[in-house]
């Protein structure tokens, strides 16, 4: 084995230093030329989500989040990131909650009295034919789009996987992570008074 000189070890040592500046560079570079393409991105995906849950031709106004809508949802076992108030009444929530292969982020629509007005799933990561089928609103068990079998439904807490929710054989977790974005997108609005 060679003898490792301390001039040795400091030319390492520099070069690898010099190295690692210049791909933290490069890196950054990416990201400035990137960050707002994708930010783009993410907000049109967003708003054609909002377009799904909510009356033809509403508008989207920020709401800010508040401690209890947080932690109303959190307690359904979802994490709310976003709120809209919808100029038609209601509100719409961009939650994100467990499912099989990791988080399903969606927005859920609520109407002013409480009930779903829809389900549109923004970005997932469920597997390809099983959980897929959830999130493309393929028929459920019993005939009817999975997705769509939330709407008009009301009660933070109340919707339940095989209870009075149906899954799609093979893809319960996924139905059941939907089912928790639902339950926790009602019980936000539900502290909006």
């Amino acid at each position: 084995m060679k003898n490792l000189t301390p001039k040795f070890v400091l030319k390492v040592a520099g070069t690898l230093t010099a190295i690692a500046l210049v791909v933290a560079a490069l890196l950054g570079v990416v990201n400035m030329v990137t960050h707002e393409r994708i930010e783009e991105f993410n907000f049109a995906a967003t708003r054609e989500a909002l377009a799904a849950v909510t009356p033809e031709g509403a508008d989207f106004q920020p709401v800010d989040l508040t401690d209890d809508a947080v932690a109303a949802a959190a307690a359904q076992g979802g994490t709310l990131t976003e709120m809209y108030c919808v100029s038609t009444g209601g509100y719409a929530c961009k939650v994100v909650a467990s499912g099989s292969q990791g988080n399903i982020e969606m927005i859920v629509g609520v109407d002013a009295e409480g009930a779903v007005t829809g389900i549109s799933v923004v970005e997932n990561a469920e597997t390809k034919g099983i959980g897929s089928k959830v999130m493309d609103n393929l028929p459920n068990d019993a005939g009817v789009p999975v997705l769509d079998q939330f709407i008009g439904l009301s009660g933070a807490g109340t919707l339940e996987v095989k209870k009075n929710i149906t899954p799609i054989t093979g893809a319960t977790v996924s139905t059941r992570g939907i089912t928790a974005g639902a339950n926790a997108a009602l019980a936000a609005v539900a502290t909006m008074g």
